[in-house]
């Protein structure tokens, strides 16, 4: 038969129900539920029943509730990945991108993902792909810039012929809509 859980003597069943009627938080409120019942002398698997639980998992909240008390029946987040580059990497990058490239050192005459991505790459050895790079230098402030696109061949003296401006005199036609030609032609449209 398994051992009773063994719980903090500075909490009992009714303070910890008042500690669950106080908490806005779902899970920390069944945690608490499942404990005070656990502390009231029910068997592990009702005790785990009240919460919505199994055994084990009862018992692993009440090891976490013996060493954090109430607060480390809270849900957190877990860490995340940890970042591919360091403070001191990431803020060389930043540097590097606020100076720009130079065309004799760099080999290019302004940056791209792919260049930046190449350039970590050799100074730290560290693969990042262009999408998470984008990522990096957005949540840093920076935007993604374009130039609006030029033809290679474009005489920009020769634009100004080709635009089409309208003599000042000139009066637009008037277009004609399809229910005006409908009622002119007594019900029946012109054949296109």
């Amino acid at each position: 038969m398994a051992t009773a859980i063994l719980l903090r003597t500075d909490y009992d069943a009714q303070s910890l129900r008042a500690l669950a009627r106080r908490s806005r938080d779902a899970r920390q409120v069944r945690r608490l539920l499942a404990l005070a019942a656990a502390y009231d002398g029910a068997a592990r698997a009702e005790a785990a029943a009240v919460g919505g639980m199994d055994r084990q998992t009862l018992r692993d909240w009440a090891l976490r509730f013996n060493a954090e008390g109430p607060d480390g029946l809270i849900s957190r987040k877990g860490a995340g990945a940890k970042p591919k580059l360091n403070p001191e990497q990431l803020a060389a990058l930043i540097q590097l991108v606020e100076q720009g490239p130079l065309p004799a050192i760099h080999g290019v005459v302004r940056w791209r993902l792919v260049d930046l991505a190449g350039w970590i790459y050799d100074e730290y050895g560290v693969s990042l792909d262009t999408t998470r790079l984008g990522r990096i230098l957005k949540n840093l402030g920076y935007g993604k810039l374009s130039a609006r696109p030029r033809h290679r061949g474009q005489n920009e003296y020769a634009l100004e012929d080709f635009k089409k401006t309208s003599p000042p005199g000139s009066k637009r036609s008037e277009t004609i809509s399809p229910m005006a030609l409908k009622s002119n032609s007594g019900g029946r449209t012109k054949p296109a």
